[in-house]
């Protein structure tokens, strides 16, 4: 489900991929940045319980590379005080795209998509995104809405993310021939997507996390470290409101007035 791209030819203008990883003092600071967005969630609490309740439809989560459900803890359970029936991966560590990840997946979906009688929603971090969209590709008809945070499904060069020895340190796991193309990661889903992403990620290029926007699609911008988008307050509102969109439909995503400071652009 992933695959890291070789150099190819590269874009120009100001949002064009750059040919290296994002600043080696924003990927250093990384762990800090994280924990400080972790810190801040108590303040947070507050203005957090007033976004839009959910439906009771099925959420899956599924962490970076090297995590495991445990690093999607507070994002599992905001969502599900809110009301959603969120589930974690359940496959231990992400080591890539494994044989037992690339079985294990579809069922885990289907299962919980019968079970709760409709489509559900995926939310991925990182390589976890790449693994939700195609997985929406693959069975659309189950997958309701597909939310990724610094996922980099359109990395044109693996100098663009500073996890590229790690993901590449464990490519004998990785299932032979099972893998899409670069270009097949690229295209967009079927299904309403939105991705999230910051200009202060430290591990992969922001330019590699974003696509064409179309009323399917749309790209949010928001101020955290890569490491921290699961427990970034911002995010978590972000990911509440676009869950609580009607299934079919991709309305622009407009912050309260009060909120708009933590999204540029918006």
């Amino acid at each position: 489900m992933y695959l890291i791209r070789e150099p190819g030819v590269q874009q120009h203008g100001p949002n064009a991929s750059p040919t290296s990883g994002p600043p080696t003092r924003l990927f250093l600071s990384e762990p800090f940045r994280g924990l400080a967005r972790l810190a801040a969630m108590p303040m947070a609490a507050p203005w957090l319980s007033l976004a839009p309740r959910g439906d009771g439809h099925g959420v899956l989560v599924l962490p970076g590379l090297l995590a495991s459900d445990t690093s999607t803890g507070v994002l599992r359970g905001y969502l599900r005080r809110l009301g959603y029936d969120t589930h974690g991966w359940n496959l231990g560590r992400n080591l890539g795209p494994t044989d037992q990840v690339l079985d294990e997946l579809p069922r885990e979906l289907s299962g919980l998509a019968e079970r709760i009688g409709r489509p559900v929603s995926i939310v991925g971090w990182s390589l976890g995104g790449i693994y939700a969209r195609e997985l929406a590709r693959q069975h659309h008809g189950q997958v309701r809405r597909v939310i990724t945070m610094g996922s980099p499904f359109a990395l044109t060069d693996p100098r663009q993310s500073h996890a590229d020895g790690a993901y590449r340190r464990h490519g004998h796991r990785h299932a032979a021939g099972r893998v899409p193309t670069p270009e097949q990661v690229a295209r967009p889903i079927e299904v309403p997507s939105t991705a999230v992403y910051s200009r202060r990620d430290g591990v992969v290029s922001w330019q590699a996390c974003i696509e064409p926007e179309t009323t399917l699609h749309e790209n949010v911008e928001v101020r955290c470290a890569h490491l921290g988008f699961g427990v970034d307050p911002a995010t978590l509102w972000l990911i509440a409101d676009r869950l609580a969109a009607p299934a079919g439909q991709q309305p622009g995503f407009r912050p309260p007035p009060a909120l708009r400071s933590l999204y540029p652009g918006r």
